[in-house]
């Protein structure tokens, strides 16, 4: 049977075709849909979770592998360095059941705060790793990663990148293979790693990694096609469809599937009957420095982006010397259209409020749907690094600030996602170290920016079950923070958000907000809402603007009056009433 699937939802079926019974991951674009089909169409067969975050995602995978499972840990690229600790040790210690960690890069930042090449984790991490160019090699690799790493006794890496992720080509599949889990046997030389066992591990880690690369040589996912010599291409991934799309068959391709062990003696080989060697990839040279390494002069990043997703446009150029044919053009002049907050986005409220305060704080971001109010006119916060960074660089600003006498309290804000996931260690240290910081938990009940995923706080778990929620302020609770410096608040409502900011700016000391409204697109927020939404009274509207300062693109400004433009969108947060001096806006309906 054939059908179409997306990489992402073809990793999913080729983990649930090989045996797979234990998945996790974190949700983070382009890799989110894999645990959401594994978790929804597969769960029969699979036990799938979303984890707090990627580390705890790929310990439950190796938990699951040394007590025998097949398993499949997810991520994004950047998860993959939450999760680096584990995967360096585990590639000492191997696997009982097969083991493959899926890293789903991206190029061109279309979801990421970088677009880093996780390939560099295989080569240091001493894994095996596969890059599927299409739906069909994601389910075959996916296999093929979980079957050579019990083979092998290696953790495999899956390396992915959006375009692979969310393309869609046709698939033939398969049916199940259940593989029964290995019975448990203890075996501490083996899983234990203490420095005299470790010491073991690594010495039978090496001897596995030669005696893969000696099968990557010669393995059906590292192929040549030959065509004319005089230009040889060596490429992998998604970078070989564009040189196809360039190139056709007037060239010679060694195609990689399988790319850590890197095949040097098929690379030798391949090179050494071309005239001319072109290295395609995107991202870092990690291909073209395997050829230099190999003794050959290639040409790649010299006319190859390093920035950036590639398509054929930009190879023609860079290879061909033909420049880009231009598309459709319109004598119209488009207004910048930059991302925003959504109707009804109970963050807006939020950034409203600390608006008012901007002499008195400084702010710290981070990951979430909430970086779409960082800008203007909201300037939302300064700083945004990485899942946690809200609170935890919050605290050395904080410091910073103190030893230049600056009296400005910092404000670290997240989300809650963000707050199980790593925002409850830097929490800890802001209570524990009696920081002057006032940590933000920006609760809007789900995990809203990949997609309303579930977390520690919902109780529904991925595959429907019935969960245990945990309640944020009880956490902050447990830090030992008194009830006195803890608010909890609608962030729509600003006179209580006011009162909150001005409680938290009267303390030379940690302070915590939360502030608590579901996500507007929640369904269950819509059912509630039940057509909700504000009307502006022409007559009454003085056009003064008030309302149109919180950017609520469910509001318009037209022949100096302001309206309500998208009533559709509108969930009649009220906010805009808020603002408005003269009392033009009301609810209607609902």
């Amino acid at each position: 049977m054939k059908t179409i699937l997306t990489g992402d939802e073809a990793v999913a079926r080729g983990a649930w075709e090989a045996g797979v019974s234990i998945a996790a991951a974190y949700p983070g674009t382009p890799s989110t849909e894999i645990m959401e089909a594994l978790g929804t169409e597969y769960k029969d067969d699979v036990h799938a979770q979303w984890a707090c975050n990627e580390k705890v995602a790929l310990e439950i995978a190796v938990g699951g592998s040394i007590g025998g499972a097949r398993c499949l840990a997810s991520m994004k690229h950047v998860g993959l360095n939450v999760a680096a600790d584990p995967l360096f040790t585990a590639a000492y210690t191997g696997v009982t059941g097969g083991l493959v960690v899926v890293t789903a890069d991206d190029p061109g930042f279309h979801s990421s705060q970088n677009e880093q090449d996780n390939r560099h984790y295989a080569h240091s991490g001493k894994t095996l790793m596969f890059e599927p160019s299409d739906s069909q090699e994601c389910l075959d690799f996916t296999k093929a990663a979980l079957e050579l790493s019990e083979q092998f006794d290696m953790v495999s890496i899956l390396r992915m990148t959006t375009r692979v992720c969310h393309s869609k080509s046709l698939v033939a599949l398969g049916e199940r293979v259940d593989r029964p889990v290995t019975p448990y046997v203890r075996n501490v030389q083996k899983y234990a790693m203490l420095p005299a066992n470790a010491k073991v591990r690594h010495h039978a880690l090496e001897q596995n990694l030669a005696a893969a690369r000696a099968y990557a040589n010669d393995c059906p996912y590292n192929r040549i096609e030959w065509n004319d010599k005089a230009i040889g291409v060596v490429t992998s991934g998604i970078s070989y469809q564009h040189a196809r799309d360039v190139f056709g068959d007037t060239v010679s391709y060694l195609k990689l599937g399988m790319t850590n062990p890197m095949p040097e003696e098929l690379l030798k080989r391949f090179c050494s009957q071309v005239d001319k060697i072109y290295v395609i990839e995107e991202g870092d040279p990690f291909l073209e420095d395997a050829v230099r390494q190999a003794g050959f002069d290639p040409l790649g990043k010299a006319v190859v982006p390093l920035e950036g997703e590639l398509n054929a446009a930009i190879l023609r150029k860079a290879f061909l010397g033909i420049e880009p044919t231009q598309g459709y053009q319109a004598d119209v002049d488009i207004p910048a259209r930059p991302p925003v907050l959504c109707a009804g986005c109970p963050h807006r409220g939020f950034y409203q409020s600390l608006r008012k305060y901007e002499n008195r704080i400084v702010r710290t971001g981070d990951i979430g749907c909430y970086s779409l109010g960082s800008s203007a006119p909201m300037n939302g916060f300064d700083t945004a690094i990485c899942m946690g960074s809200g609170f935890s660089c919050a605290i050395g600003l904080s410091f910073a600030l103190k030893q230049q006498s600056d009296d400005r309290k910092v404000f670290g804000m997240l989300g809650d996602s963000t707050f199980f996931h790593s925002g409850m260690t830097g929490l800890v240290d802001i209570i524990h170290n009696r920081v002057n910081v006032c940590a933000c938990i920006l609760d809007n009940s789900i995990t809203a920016m990949t997609g309303h995923q579930q977390h520690p706080g919902t109780p529904v778990d991925l595959m429907g079950g019935e969960a245990t929620a945990m309640h944020i302020e009880s956490i902050v609770r447990a830090t030992g923070l008194e009830d006195q410096y803890l608010r909890i608040v609608d962030p729509v409502d600003q006179a209580a958000m006011s009162e909150a900011i001005e409680a938290a700016l009267a303390v030379d000391g940690p302070f915590v907000i939360i502030t608590r409204r579901p996500c507007a697109l929640l369904k269950e927020f819509i059912r509630a809402n039940n057509g909700r939404h504000c009307e502006i009274n022409p007559d009454k509207c003085v056009g003064c603007r008030q309302c149109m300062k919180i950017a609520c693109p469910a509001l318009s400004f037209v022949d100096g009056k302001a309206m309500v433009s998208d009533t559709a969108s509108c969930t009649g947060c009220g906010l805009c009433q808020q603002m408005c001096r003269v009392g033009a806006i009301e609810k209607v309906g609902g």
